[in-house]
């Protein structure tokens, strides 16, 4: 563990051995809680001898200076695992509740789904797309080799939407799906004659979808992505798009305020 790869100096000194102690997570703020299998983790791996128990459910949506959990041990185990715990409780607390902001701001009965990308923090990457989750939203392609996807480059590289779309469409297994992102109306056609599945629409507008939409005519699923916020989300949720997917919910989402209160 990161924390403690030259021990706990600090707690060593100051805190004497044998002595047990009693901590309360507690949100400073409005969250929805996610981590605390993580926190369970942490402690475990510190001193199997400290228990951690759940006074709210993982995925709940809770009001600040709500106790969270409580974690109950010798002092110097809980001290050292705390900050590792915090960590992850705070980060991905963090994403799942900005994740639940968006899924909530969407028209009441949506069949919108939102999801992240691939725009995590390096080594993080399954935690983060679990807290999306734990907020309400989906996830999206695990890695690049989990599904076809035709970006800008990746026409430009070929020559165009066609020759882009029918290369991956000649080469990719029949359970594998292509979908090819547009940032203009005159590529949907060739893009679906050529066999996409899902078109991406890329940085449009609210305005700009709707033409879009009209364009696919219900031919295939359509994805949006790129300059999505709170202030437009329920627009763009009114079109019924089958999914929008937003970098930010994990490379922007603050870490959120929780913190441990010790007592003897």
């Amino acid at each position: 563990m990161e924390d403690v790869a030259d021990g706990d100096v600090t707690t060593d000194l100051c805190v004497p051995p044998g002595v047990t102690v009693e901590g309360r997570f507690v949100a400073r703020e409005p969250l929805v809680v996610c981590g605390l299998d993580l926190v369970e983790e942490v402690f475990r791996q510190v001193d199997p001898g400290v228990t951690v128990t759940r006074v709210v459910a993982e995925g709940s949506h809770v009001p600040g200076r709500t106790h969270v959990a409580t974690v109950q041990g010798e002092g110097r185990s809980v001290l050292t695992g705390e900050r590792i715990a915090l960590n992850f409780l705070q980060r991905m607390s963090g994403v799942a509740t900005t994740v639940r902001a968006y899924v909530q701001a969407l028209p009441a009965g949506s069949p919108t789904r939102i999801t992240e990308t691939r725009k995590t923090t390096p080594g993080l990457r399954a935690l983060e797309r679990y807290a999306v989750r734990c907020g309400g939203g989906f996830s999206h392609r695990t890695n690049l080799g989990a599904a076809i996807m035709i970006k800008d480059n990746h026409i430009a590289i070929a020559g165009g939407v066609e020759k882009a779309v029918l290369a991956a469409r000649r080469g990719a297994s029949h359970t594998m799906t292509v979908s090819c992102e547009v940032d203009r109306v005159d590529q949907i056609e060739p893009a679906i004659q050529a066999g996409a599945d899902i078109i991406v629409l890329d940085n449009f507008d609210v305005a700009g979808m709707q033409v879009a939409l009209d364009a696919v005519a219900g031919r295939v699923p359509v994805e949006v992505t790129g300059g999505v916020h709170l202030g437009n989300i329920r627009d763009i949720g009114m079109l019924a798009v089958a999914a929008i997917s937003i970098g930010a919910l994990t490379q922007a989402s603050a870490s959120i305020d929780i913190g441990l209160d010790i007592g003897l």
